[in-house]
């Protein structure tokens, strides 16, 4: 009876072997599931981080295009012929019957340039200022509102279509008092900080209408 008892009580017990082999067992599974998890964590992040960019970057899109599509043939009084539109490579400044201080309609003074904060990055900036006073270069009269549209923009540039010519031809500057009128388009190029070309173009639809 006695040897039976002791036969038994070894059947049911686990060897030395056998629970370090679970133990071996159950910290490999801990690793294999923490890395599963470590992994899919990061993964949620970088497509959370990635969505955010590009909710920013269609935000810029968005925001700029607005103004830029409602470009107005300003003139400060209709005996004048010098038409308002001064846009260079690096900068532009027009005036807008978009205007986000006057909840999307109304005339604005906008100036969009690149502010180089080093030698390889910038910042792009949109100020507007209402109401539209075209000799107010201090700033004491009326409201300004500066944006920051966005930051580490690389080689940014500015073109702009000429509507007289059936061809598509971008040109480099735009002077409204010497064209006499607003380009077709603007087109908007520059790189983010993630090496990442954007290109967008704006048309015009005053110019549109007018062809």
């Amino acid at each position: 009876m006695r040897a039976k008892t002791a036969l038994l009580c070894s059947t049911v017990g686990f060897t030395l072997i056998e629970v370090v082999l679970a133990l071996t067992i159950f910290a490999l599974m801990g690793t294999i599931l923490y890395g599963a998890f470590f992994l899919g964590h990061s993964a949620v992040e970088k497509t959370r981080g990635s969505f955010e960019k590009n909710q920013k970057l269609r935000a810029f899109g968005d925001f700029l295009g607005s103004y830029v599509r409602s470009a107005y043939p300003y003139r400060t009084s209709s005996q004048d012929s010098i038409l308002y539109f001064e846009g260079e490579q690096d900068h532009l400044t027009f005036v807008s019957a978009y205007s986000l201080a006057m909840g999307g309609r109304g005339m604005a003074k906008v100036y969009v340039s690149l502010e180089n904060t080093d030698r390889s990055e910038g910042t792009v900036r949109l100020e507007e200022g209402v109401p539209v006073r075209l000799n107010d270069d201090n700033g004491d009269i009326g409201q300004r509102n500066t944006m920051v549209l966005q930051e580490g923009a690389r080689e940014f540039r500015l073109a702009y279509l000429d509507p007289q010519l059936e061809e598509e031809k971008w040109e480099e500057r735009w002077n409204g008092k010497e064209r006499q009128t607003l380009p077709r388009a603007v087109r908007v190029t520059y790189r983010t900080a993630a090496d990442k070309e954007v290109r967008w173009i704006f048309p015009i639809m005053m110019s549109v209408l007018a062809q």
